[in-house]
């Protein structure tokens, strides 16, 4: 790690910290797609079947995936969204029910909760991980709580033990939302097969990717029967039934596509070795910043080992301007991850959901949707910047990025405006 002592930012005008293109998930450079996913694109087309209902791919994937994971089925569809509404789905939850969810993650992790209206309950996070707070989760459960949706949040898994413990005190159903930590592991067990569901995603970003999909993983028999008929509109399909009755009950068309299921068949054996070059750059990475005062690197409590899809770098106030200088030092970031936690939303905050309604809020009120309602989330989305992460950075590139950091430190730290 180079730079010099008061060196101009780039944003400034002086030279970038990063001197060599650093590869995205979005270039070919920055995935691990080889000749293993076109034999399989090509054996899909060959086939003439492109459907999962005539296909053998899309039930081969899921077959793979649980004995990759550990569970004893999963349900692939298409997009990870969808995996959870397939999770809150198989609960067949009553109008008003609640789910216990963090505010801060994607919006894929909470609007299925409103399709199948329910209610999104938010707790509060731990500050250093961003991940639910066990203990705020159980002050936030009443008679309706169904359930608690885990997000583990940038690769970094959740408190498991204090959720599955509260999960199993209330009688409530523990939901993994594993979108962004592929082979992330709690005590030695991996994520996803720790809750009652798990949820992946397939999206272009993730660790392993066909560019769209979903997969829920579970090991209880009964939820994984009724996801699977979720995912395809609750039409019975073993044996074929035809005529008014295949439709079993009010469900969505989520069936992921065997041209999907080929792409994630190439990659799920390249996921573990993703996950791990991940962690060593990151690991790397969190010892050269180690000491530079004002930054933080990533809090990974004891017995976690967080497969970093972001590498979330903590720093002492003015996340904003310090992020758009790192940015401009060709390190691809954003500050803050989210601007704001998700009740803030108009979706949450203005009730915009079906029509003028403000259902179901208008219908189940109880929860306000202010600023303060979950401060240790505020504060620490004022103090992140999320770094994109790769399994393809090399040692040399992560040098960069450091330098990168430090420069930046040191032009704050200084006094410069």
């Amino acid at each position: 790690m180079t730079f010099a002592v008061g060196e101009k930012l780039a944003l400034l005008g002086g030279t970038k910290a990063i001197h060599d293109p650093l590869p995205t998930f979005s270039q070919s450079a920055g995935r691990t797609f080889g000749p293993e996913e076109e034999a399989l694109l090509l054996s899909a087309l060959r086939s003439g079947c492109l459907s999962r209902n005539g296909g053998t791919l899309v039930k081969r994937l899921e077959a793979e995936f649980a004995a990759a994971l550990g569970t004893r089925y999963a349900a692939a569809c298409s997009h990870g969204s969808a995996a959870v509404h397939l999770a809150v789905a198989a609960l067949d939850p009553e109008p008003g029910d609640e789910f216990i969810v963090p505010p801060i993650t994607d919006l894929g992790s909470i609007v299925p909760v409103l399709w199948q209206n329910c209610v999104p309950v938010f707790a509060d996070v731990d500050r250093r991980t961003m991940t639910l707070d066990p203990a705020d989760a159980a002050r936030r459960i009443t008679p309706r709580t169904r359930a608690i949706i885990a997000v583990h949040l940038a690769g970094q898994p959740c408190d498991m033990g204090g959720l599955r413990a509260l999960a199993e005190r209330r009688r409530l159903v523990l939901i993994e939302d594993c979108a962004q930590a592929y082979w992330a592991e709690y005590q030695g067990q991996r994520v996803g097969t720790i809750g009652d569901m798990a949820c992946f995603s397939l999206q272009q970003s993730k660790h392993i990717t066909s560019g769209e999909g979903g997969l829920l993983a579970t090991s209880n028999a009964e939820y994984a029967g009724r996801a699977e008929l979720f995912a395809d509109k609750a039409w019975p399909r073993h044996p074929p039934v035809l005529g008014s009755s295949r439709f079993l009950f009010l469900a969505q068309n989520y069936r992921m596509t065997e041209l999907q299921a080929a792409v994630a068949l190439g990659q799920l054996p390249k996921v573990a070795a993703v996950v791990e070059r991940r962690r060593e750059r990151a690991q790397q990475l969190s010892r050269l910043i180690a000491g530079i005062p004002g930054v933080q690197p990533p809090h990974v409590p004891e017995g976690t080992r967080p497969s970093y899809w972001l590498y979330m770098l903590h720093v002492a106030g003015r996340a904003a301007e310090f992020g758009e200088a790192l940015a401009a030092e060709g390190v691809p970031c954003w500050p803050r991850y989210i601007v704001d936690p998700l009740y803030r939303s108009p979706i949450f905050a203005e009730r915009k959901t079906y029509g003028t309604s403000g259902f179901p809020f208008s219908q189940w009120p109880g929860q306000d949707f202010h600023p303060g309602l979950c401060p240790n989330a505020e504060a620490a989305l004022s103090g992140v910047i999320a770094i994109h992460w790769n399994e393809n950075y090399t040692a040399s590139q992560v040098e960069q990025i450091a330098s990168a950091i430090a420069k930046v430190a040191d032009h704050y730290r200084s006094g410069n405006a």
